[in-house]
């Protein structure tokens, strides 16, 4: 049996094999188009050209992909949505989007804010209203509209009004509609996570695409057998029915690939993660084998949420960032880059641009190309440009410790070879085998996860009993996300006290996650 992991980044599209023992069985590396299904399929096409292997034995295809992302900042292929605010008269201050963009704020095709809601406590603000819902659904009906956002005051208190509203949109606009509902998607925060159910209401057409034609594409190329999943941004899979319903679920996903895919080639389970590419250099931190969440909130496309979310950096430094030298004497490299054009505009690819894989040829850390169309290059001004690579890399490092103490770094990506390996502040740099292909190879090696969030009041519930039932839940939900219940496990619990709720209450989050339901 094989697994194919595919991941589509600015330059280059990465696929991989690998086998029952997950051993690397071919890699390659594909320039990523300007169309993304024809850098995908080219890379598909390749490996499976390169490797030979039976295509029926192909059990397993994994993908991360950009297009959610890219959609919500190029402000394309979103669908027209209706939102429903539970929250009245309360919340009717803020309407819904009220600090969007004007070109982003079209995706709507009407909201309203409806009686209902509840305090902090979990106490009603008042009834919800029914008949408010009702007709709210019937205008979007008429108006053609097949995906609705509900969200709702203190939703991750208690969920009744909204699970309430979502029934009635399915009988008055029918089972096809698409319904996201705030309190599985957002944490705390009415305006940042009904931010995030908007979003991921209006890529549920992106999200239908990139699956089905995936899954379609793999077929055209023979492989036939294979289960298809989709990467997600904390570091596991999911299914193509869990991506279609949370698609925003896929935002940041390549750098947590990434940082999954560096702690399986390391053998690393706590480390920082350097993973360069043409155009950027992400840095996330792995801990015990899974990437760090950001614990403030996340802006998307100039649009503030507040669901979960890699801890990542990105400067604007890769394989095919632009190295110039001013007339005043400074070197600057970046932040824009050749990007998947490397192979044509870099001198030691017989191009006329500076970029800083040139300078490391130049400086002899890599033999890319034609080494000799680098060796042009003034050495004083190639050493300025690498002391300033170096101040980009070590000044993003320090931002992402919590110590003064020296970490472990992991380099991957194809655009590595222009890092030093004597970083300021490292305890240890090391560049894994398989380095260049580390995306792909997290998303072929990732589990399926689950995750429960709650406030609990311990004075009502013993913390004990409490605990048990949470973790009970979190694994039902790796298990619906499609992970093997034999192999589940508790991987990251939270348990915060908050002060200033009444009585006992803790926020408590608990992630569980396990291997892919057909592989046991």
């Amino acid at each position: 049996m094989y697994k194919l992991g595919v991941d589509v980044g600015g330059t280059n599209t990465d696929a991989v094999l690998i086998d029952g023992s997950r051993k690397v069985v071919a890699e390659v590396k594909h320039a990523t188009s300007g169309n993304v299904y024809e850098g995908i399929m080219g890379g598909v096409h390749e490996i499976l050209e390169r490797s030979g292997v039976n295509k029926d034995e192909i059990a397993q295809a994994m993908l991360g992909t950009t297009q959610c992302t890219n959609a919500i900042v190029e402000r394309k292929h979103l669908a027209k949505i209706g939102i429903l605010r539970i929250g009245a008269p309360a919340t009717a201050g803020i309407p819904p989007m009220t600090d969007w963009s004007e070109d982003i704020r079209e995706i709507a095709a009407g909201y309203e804010i409806i009686g209902g809601g509840y305090e902090y406590d979990g106490k009603e603000l008042s009834s919800f209203d029914e008949t408010a819902a009702i007709r709210f659904f019937e205008k979007m009906k008429e108006k053609g509209v097949r995906s609705i956002a509900i969200s709702c005051v203190f939703s991750t208190v208690r969920d009744e009004h909204e699970k309430r509203a979502a029934a009635l949109c399915r009988s008055v606009m029918g089972d096809e509609v698409h319904i996201s509902i705030s309190s599985e998607i957002g944490s705390m925060g009415l305006i940042e996570r009904e931010n995030a159910t908007i979003l991921n209401a209006a890529l549920y057409e992106v999200a239908e695409r990139f699956t089905e034609g995936f899954d379609r594409s793999l077929k055209e190329e023979g492989v036939r057998n294979a289960k298809v999943y989709l990467s997600q941004n904390d570091g596991t899979l999911m299914t193509m029915q869990h991506a279609r319903r949370y698609p925003i679920l896929t935002i940041a996903c390549g750098p947590t690939n990434s940082i999954r895919g560096a702690s399986y080639l390391s053998r690393l389970d706590n480390a920082i993660v350097v993973d360069v590419g043409g155009t950027t250099t992400d840095l996330g931190v792995i801990q015990n084998g899974f990437p760090r969440e950001s614990g403030v909130a996340v802006t998307i496309g100039g649009v503030r949420t507040n669901f979960r979310m890699p801890d990542v950096i990105s400067i604007g430094l890769g394989g095919g960032s632009i190295v110039r030298k001013h007339p005043d004497g400074r070197v600057t490299v970046g932040p824009d880059s050749v990007g998947y054009e490397i192979t044509e505009k870099a001198l030691v690819f017989g191009g006329d641009v500076m970029t800083a894989t040139d300078i490391a040829v130049r400086l002899g850390m890599a033999e890319v190309g034609d080494c000799e169309k680098a060796a042009g290059i003034d050495e004083a001004l190639a050493k300025a440009a690498m002391a300033e690579m170096r101040r980009m890399v070590e000044d993003a490092l320090d931002a992402m410790k919590v110590s003064s103490e020296a970490a472990d770094v992991i380099l991957v990506g194809g655009g590595s070879i222009i890092i030093p390996h004597d970083l300021a502040g490292t305890k240890s740099v090391i560049k894994p085998e398989h380095f260049g292909v580390a995306n792909a190879i997290g998303s072929a090696i990732s589990k399926v996860s689950g995750t429960l969030e709650q406030l609990i009041d311990y004075e009502k519930i013993p913390r004990d009993e409490a605990l048990a039932k949470a973790k009970a839940d979190a694994v039902e939900a790796a298990v619906a996300a499609g992970a093997d219940r034999d192999t589940v496990e508790i991987i990251d619990i939270e348990d915060v006290p908050l002060q200033y709720y009444p009585g006992n209450t803790n926020r408590v989050k608990i992630k569980a996650a396990g291997e892919l339901a057909d592989q046991a």
